[in-house]
């Protein structure tokens, strides 16, 4: 992240328009529509991108195949479609879709010097918002942008239910973060180690921040932050893996604190706390587990780059005030 720290995203308004991109795997039309619905509902103008509903193999073979991995279209079009809204001046926000597969697949088709240009606008710069396989884009626009971005739900994933307590939740956290209510406190469960931290926030979903290392779009280091991670259907071994490969990697080194969502479908939970505290324990930072953010059927929007006091023993993660324009 570039010296001074990162700029808060400019906080949206009503008729602002945001464009809804696909980088990663295929979205369904109807759950699509859905999503935008919720989002036209928030008052905002939504468009749609050109590739958004395009489907190919993960391969190159045709033709495509439902029962083959797949992707919302080709790296190239991805790309193009990302690029397109985040650098025209009418869009306010970037939103994905969902997660899935591919982001990190487009990273070499992006022209980087285009959209740092575009970043920030006379209101501040550009919101982009998407969680999970996003985690590339986060990590890659945080650092090379110097802006904050936001993590949590996602048109075509949550947000298309609809209905329910949790949907709720996850859309008034939404609105919050993204039109600029004051800051409110995040919970979580039950601390892995008591203390307290203040930091910028950091991480993202663990599997993508470690595909990252050791390319050139690898997230900075944890130094002086606090590190969010969490996951989804992956075995305690394989978290064991990951976190032992940002441990060697001296990823870890001089983090503040660490913040974990519910490791949603990873196997037992008391098994995901004693991997986690095992490996990370020996840091000596405050952990705090449970956070409703990232996977999950409640799915809180954090500010990634933005200033957090954590207070672990409390099970209390707070955001400070943004410093996002207006």
């Amino acid at each position: 992240m570039r010296s001074g720290g990162a700029r808060g995203f400019a906080r949206l308004r009503p008729g602002d328009r945001v464009a809804v991109i696909a980088p990663s795997g295929p979205v369904h039309p109807d759950r699509l529509e859905s999503g935008c619905t919720v989002l036209r509902d928030l008052g905002l103008d939504v468009v749609v991108a050109k590739h958004a509903l395009d489907r190919v193999n993960l391969g190159t073979a045709e033709p495509v195949r439902d029962d083959w991995q797949r992707l919302a279209g080709t790296d190239a079009d991805r790309a193009a479609d990302l690029q397109a809204a985040w650098c025209d001046p009418r869009v306010r926000a970037v939103v994905c879709a969902r997660g899935g597969y591919g982001a990190t697949r487009i990273l070499d088709h992006l022209d980087w010097a285009a959209m740092a240009e575009a970043a920030v606008t006379d209101r501040g710069p550009k919101l982009l918002h998407g969680s999970s396989d996003i985690t590339a884009l986060h990590a890659a626009f945080g650092e090379r942008f110097g802006i904050t971005t936001a993590f949590g739900p996602m048109p075509a994933g949550i947000l298309a239910d609809g209905a329910g307590d949790d949907h709720e939740a996850s859309l008034a956290s939404l609105r919050a973060a993204w039109f600029g209510s004051a800051p409110e406190a995040v919970g979580g469960t039950h601390a892995l180690a008591p203390g307290r931290a203040e930091g910028p926030l950091t991480g993202g979903t663990l599997a993508l921040l470690t595909a990252m290392l050791g390319t050139p779009y690898a997230p900075p280091p944890a130094a002086g932050r606090v590190v969010f991670l969490e996951d989804i259907a992956e075995a305690p071994y394989r978290i064991d893996r990951m976190l032992t490969q940002l441990l060697q990697a001296g990823w870890f080194d001089g983090a503040a604190g660490v913040v974990l969502g519910p490791w949603t479908d990873c196997g037992d939970p008391a098994e995901a706390d004693a991997v986690v505290a095992g490996r990370l324990g020996p840091l000596g930072v405050p952990i705090l587990a449970g956070v409703s953010a990232g996977h999950g059927p409640r799915q809180l929007t954090l500010e990634l780059g933005a200033r957090v006091r954590l207070d672990a023993g409390a099970g209390v993660l707070t955001l400070q005030a943004p410093a996002g324009g207006v």
